[in-house]
């Protein structure tokens, strides 16, 4: 028998052990990649109940936090610890006007309001409505223990009713408030007025926040609105005019303005943001630059949109535009046609504003909000308006609002 014939067994036999070796780990290669599927799956249900878990013990922390807060809260949110915090730093302004005049002589007569002791980089002063001493002379500030000091306007602002004084008293008898920002004011947020209504000095009235955001005119703003206003339910009467506006724990975030006459229970507060933004150019005796955009025009509503024959029901209608404004010249339209709604004639056919930089304008609160808030003179910005009942966005370069003459 040769050699070849005699290795011929053992070579199959090689082959069979090597084909019973392949089949054999293919069908532990099997076996190990199912396992590790069936690891991976219990290991993924694992990470989810642990997720689970993790999100209700989030949850609970998160409710523990906030019933530790309102704890917090309820333990020092006390009127007397408010007012004894505040009341060394409100004070009673009071000064003279033209009641009549003539050639020959003047009638003054006598204003009065009040304002709050501020810190302002070092520099003591105090912060008041610009309608209490507009025009008035003979200006002083008294302290709540009665001494009073001359004091005289360094700044002041119609649009957004602030006023800058400095007192000639002495340093030691002017204890500052704490100014912290409005931007957390929540419509409910308890709120407390603090000033001089009738003359009664040292006064404190509470409430809550009605509302945000609100828009309101006064006649030394020339037509002009007053932006980003708080309403609020806080009886505001007179003399209470330019006093502050405190949160729970006796800090500024706001100041007193005005209230609606034969309005039941509504006042309305300039907001600390806006005080804040408006301090280091008033304190220098400088104009704050507002922005303009030089229009006129009326809140949007179901009859108005019903009689344009438009599907928009919100949104700021201009019924004018300036001429030479900014709104004229990036092309924006006033209305061409006159409507009575509801016993009142409307310029009806101009552009509706219903979105600046893709934010929603509801109307024309939020839309002197939104400029008075975000923007400055130069920014351009766009608007978007349904003309024609068609979108457009339109670019506008706002300019600065003028000043009226007082």
């Amino acid at each position: 028998m040769s050699r070849h014939e005699d290795n011929a067994p053992t070579l199959k036999s090689l082959l069979i052990l090597s084909l019973i070796l392949y089949l054999g780990s293919i069908s532990i290669l099997g076996f190990t990649i199912k396992e590790m599927q069936r690891t991976i799956n219990e290991r993924n249900k694992q990470i989810t109940e642990l997720s689970s878990q993790l999100s209700q013990i989030y949850n609970e922390l998160s409710s523990l936090k906030e019933k530790i807060k309102a704890y917090n809260t309820s333990a020092i949110f006390s009127y007397e610890r408010i007012y004894e915090k505040i009341k060394d730093s409100v004070v009673v302004v009071r000064g003279k006007i033209i009641a009549q005049f003539s050639p020959f002589w003047k009638e003054y007569s006598s204003v009065q309001g009040s304002g709050f002791i501020y810190n302002h980089t070092g520099r003591i002063i105090v912060i008041t409505n610009n309608h209490v001493v507009d025009g008035a002379v003979n200006i002083t500030v008294s302290l709540l223990d009665g001494d009073t000091y001359p004091a005289r306007v360094i700044g002041k602002d119609p649009y957004s009713d602030l006023a800058i004084l400095s007192v000639e008293a002495p340093p030691h008898k002017l204890k500052p408030a704490i100014i912290v920002s409005s931007s957390t004011l929540k419509v409910g947020d308890p709120v407390i007025a603090v000033g001089s209504p009738f003359g009664l000095a040292g006064s404190i009235t509470t409430g809550v926040v009605s509302q945000l955001g609100r828009t309101i005119s006064e006649s030394q703003t020339g037509g002009y609105p007053i932006a980003d206003v708080i309403q609020i339910s806080t009886p505001i009467n007179p003399g209470n005019s330019g006093g502050p506006l405190l949160n729970i724990f006796g800090e500024v975030v706001g100041i007193t303005t005005a209230i609606i006459k034969n309005a039941q229970g509504v006042g309305f507060a300039i907001p600390s943001d806006t005080i804040l933004r408006e301090l280091p150019y008033l304190i220098e005796g400088k104009r704050y630059p507002h922005p303009w955009l030089g229009v006129v025009g009326t809140d949007m509503n179901f009859d108005l949109a019903r009689i344009m024959n438009v599907n928009v029901t919100y949104g700021w209608l201009i019924v004018e535009v300036f001429p030479d404004s900014p709104a004229e010249k990036a092309g924006l339209r006033g209305g061409s046609q006159t409507v009575f709604v509801d016993g009142r004639s409307i310029k009806i056919g101009g552009d509706i504003i219903i979105m600046i930089n893709g934010t929603r304008i509801r109307n024309g609160d939020d839309l002197s909000t939104y400029l008075e808030r975000n923007t400055s003179p130069r920014d351009k910005i766009k608007i978007t308006v349904v003309r024609s009942g068609k979108m457009k966005d339109i670019i506008v370069e706002l300019g600065s609002r003028p000043y009226p003459h007082t």
